[in-house]
């Protein structure tokens, strides 16, 4: 069975790592979720994201979910593609030299890898964007264009093996362009 790996952590986006999770299962992917400072079996507090009228969103309490493996056991050999949910975690994730060093290693590696939301704040500090088209929330729009990307204000974008989205609402297209990218077929 091919692996995906996802890189997540406290405060991930609920929607941004279960409907992932959940849509590469059904493909048939094995999907093993990875957080620093977690062990196997230890669970991750995920978070909901929602807007009631003010300038910004509030945080909910989500689902709580199972870490599969230590960070520091996986090799990006391992795995066909990476998935880098948003939320909160990117924020703090970003400052674990080995959720740095995994991200490096597939994309020297060329493997797909698909950030969503707040994800490209962990790739921003990875130094991996240099040079190419992105998205993310709008509110991480700096911080792309500091790590030397053309910040793109569009729902999905695709530049060679990643793929970039605004938020969990454009999970079809954005997960659709990873599959593609992992080389499988979608057909009905």
């Amino acid at each position: 069975m091919k692996k995906i790996l996802l890189l997540a952590g406290d405060c991930a986006e609920d929607y941004e790592v279960k409907v992932p999770q959940q849509a590469l299962q059904m493909l048939g992917y094995e999907v093993v979720v990875v957080a620093p400072n977690k062990k196997v079996g230890e669970t991750l507090q995920l978070v909901v994201h929602d807007f009631i009228g003010l300038d910004t969103y509030v945080e909910l309490t989500g689902h709580r979910i199972p870490v599969d493996a230590a960070l520091e056991s996986v090799k990006a050999a391992d795995f066909v593609g990476l998935v880098v949910p948003g939320g909160r975690a990117p924020e703090y994730v970003r400052m674990y030299p080995q959720a740095i060093a995994i991200v490096k290693e597939f994309f020297a590696q060329g493997k797909p890898v698909a950030a969503i939301c707040h994800g490209p704040q962990l790739l921003a500090a990875c130094e991996v964007m240099n040079g190419k088209k992105v998205t993310s929330y709008p509110a991480c729009a700096a911080e792309c264009r500091l790590a030397g990307a053309f910040w793109e204000d569009a729902p999905v974008v695709t530049d060679g093996q990643l793929v970039t989205a605004q938020a969990w609402p454009n999970h079809p297209e954005w997960l659709r362009s990873f599959v593609e990218l992992l080389g499988a077929k979608i057909s009905i």
